[in-house]
């Protein structure tokens, strides 16, 4: 982990960098002719100019081995310049992770002291045309080449899609099956029977260069089998799923504020009926206040998952990646989407960044793991934790919250308990009429976990902020009263959208008959999520005054 004040000038740079290069003229410029701005890309990973790509190397190999906080960071002020920049910058960082989690010695010398001292690129070569993001299926094989019964190399054979920096790579980690499973394998540009498609014609993230591979007998020592075991890759690729899709979280994240900073400002020039667009409810309370309290209860995720990664938590948090993941793209791009029309048919125009934004942010939810994925990933990993505990596990979270919510009785901590206590709830009846053999039900169950575990994180982030002990590298925008009116905002929407919607879907898969009906509502809580609802509009006011740097009207009132 770096030192504070040195991430600050890393970020610092950054900013100054892109003001000075990619200004949004250009950033749409370059979009326009779906352009790769390699040399500014190359410029950003150079070690001796801004050097971006240290920040992901462990300092043994000549990098400042920045953790998880530190890499979120940044990556989230990437993803404010530009995602397609950003997305070339990750390709790096994600094609080398198979070396960092898995390699020998020697290979981790070799690899990451290249992408420190020489601004190697890499990309990451896993998703296949017919296989998509699931790595089990695929069907591309590396065979052995022996020689006095031993071996030597191997031939790899097989296609690879949608592979970000495809086309402007200097080595690639590519995934192929061997004898013994599924492995990684390192190949260089240039090597014989390996070649690359044109860029893809994306709907977004234009800047980046994303291209297909093939693979033709390409032949690589065997010295670049990545850990020199055969049938670990999908062990090394799981190992990092955690921290890699907290860099995507971060993406979403980023994306989805830059697009609301680009509306938020527009209000308050937009004149309609005789006032600004800022001074309207219909305006600030629909377009942008839902938004900001969604992308921070992501946020508040993020930092609590990375907190737990540079601590050396047990495990690889892959379902907290998830969450985190899940929660700052979908909410990003409700932003991106809601900040089109905050501007109206100014936003739909090639002209404003908030158009790009858009279809910019969109490939968040779809890269590193699907939001249908992470659905699934987030129950099946919860759900096991509900039957170990025998229905007990999201009461005990909803316990914790109520017992903040004790020392802290404005964060929201308490309706954050009422949607743990109607999870499990919602996961009982679930259980008891078998009802995950419906797929639609095991993906909602993932949705309502990652709200109701959001709402508990920002809640506790809140507290931490109320306390002065929040981290130092945190994103600090908003004050404590802010933040808990924030808080409560979102704690609302969690356990309305737990409680009602987990009654449509256990009613609707047959979990709950007539006769239980009465019972089920109760039990969900459904008065109390109701009541709590008191005093929404009141945060709204509020935050949206902070956000306007206007005299608050009044303080929101904790329910």
């Amino acid at each position: 982990m770096i030192a504070p004040k040195t991430l600050k000038l890393s970020v610092k740079s950054l900013k100054e960098f892109a003001k000075k290069r990619l200004p949004d003229q250009e950033l749409i410029d370059l979009d326009e002719r779906d352009e790769c701005p390699i040399e500014i890309v190359r410029h950003m990973c150079s070690p001796d100019k801004l050097g971006i790509q240290l920040l992901f190397i462990p300092e043994e190999y000549g990098g400042f081995g920045g953790g998880a906080f530190d890499v979120y960071c940044i990556c989230e002020e990437m993803a404010r310049i530009d995602l397609g920049v950003a997305t070339a910058v990750l390709a790096t960082f994600l094609g080398s992770d198979p070396i960092t989690v898995g390699a020998t010695p020697e290979q981790k010398k070799f690899w990451l002291t290249r992408i420190a001292e020489e601004g190697l690129l890499f990309a990451y070569g896993a998703t296949e045309p017919d296989a998509g993001s699931d790595l089990g299926a695929l069907q591309t094989t590396a065979e052995r080449v022996t020689e006095d019964g031993r071996v030597v190399g191997y031939k790899i054979n097989g296609n690879k899609q949608w592979i970000s920096n495809g086309g402007i790579a200097g080595a690639y980690t590519v995934l192929a099956n061997t004898p013994a499973g599924p492995s990684w394998f390192i190949v260089e540009k240039g090597a014989p029977g390996f070649t690359h498609d044109e860029p893809e014609d994306k709907h977004g993230i234009r800047l980046s260069n994303t291209a297909a591979l093939a693979f033709s007998d390409v032949y690589v020592d065997a010295d670049r089998l990545v850990g020199g075991v055969e049938g670990l890759g999908l062990n090394q690729a799981q190992a990092v799923f955690g921290y890699t899709r907290l860099m995507v979280a971060a993406f979403g994240l980023g994306g989805g504020w830059s697009a609301l900073d680009r509306a938020i400002p527009y209000s308050t020039k937009r004149i309609q009926a005789g006032s600004p667009l800022s001074e309207k409810q219909g305006y600030t309370h629909k377009l942008i206040v839902p938004h900001v309290a969604r992308l921070e209860a992501a946020r508040a995720f993020i930092e609590e998952t990375a907190e737990r990664i540079d601590g050396g938590a047990e495990g690889s948090l892959n379902t907290e990646g998830a969450i985190a993941k899940y929660m700052a793209t979908e909410a990003g791009n409700l932003a991106a989407d809601a900040s089109i029309q905050a501007l109206g048919g100014y936003g739909y125009t090639h002209e404003y960044m908030v158009e790009k934004i858009s279809r910019d942010v969109r490939i968040t939810t779809i890269y590193e793991g699907t939001s249908e994925i992470m659905e699934m990933t987030i129950s099946r990993d919860r759900w096991q934790l509900h039957l170990k505990t025998r229905g007990q596990h999201y009461h005990e979270q909803a316990r914790q919250s109520e017992a903040l919510h004790a020392r802290h009785p404005n964060v929201g901590a308490n309706i954050a308990a009422l949607a743990f206590h109607a999870l499990a709830e919602v996961m009982e009846k679930a259980r008891i009429g078998r009802l995950t053999r419906y797929q639609h039900i095991l993906l909602r169950l993932g949705e309502w976990i990652a709200f109701a575990e959001s709402a508990g994180g920002l809640s506790r982030r809140a507290a931490l902020m109320a306390e002065g002990r929040l981290n130092e590298k945190a994103n600090q925008r908003f004050d404590p009263v802010a933040f808990a009116a924030i808080s409560r905002i979102f704690a609302r929407e969690a356990a309305l959208k737990v409680a009602e919607e987990g009654l449509r879907w256990i009613t609707g898969a047959g979990g709950v008959t007539d006769a239980e009906m009465g019972a089920f509502e109760a039990a969900l809580g459904l008065p109390a999520v109701h009541r709590a609802q008191a005093g929404l509009i009141a945060d709204m006011d509020s935050v949206a005054d902070v956000l306007y740097h206007r005299t608050s009207k009044g303080a929101g009132v904790a329910a």
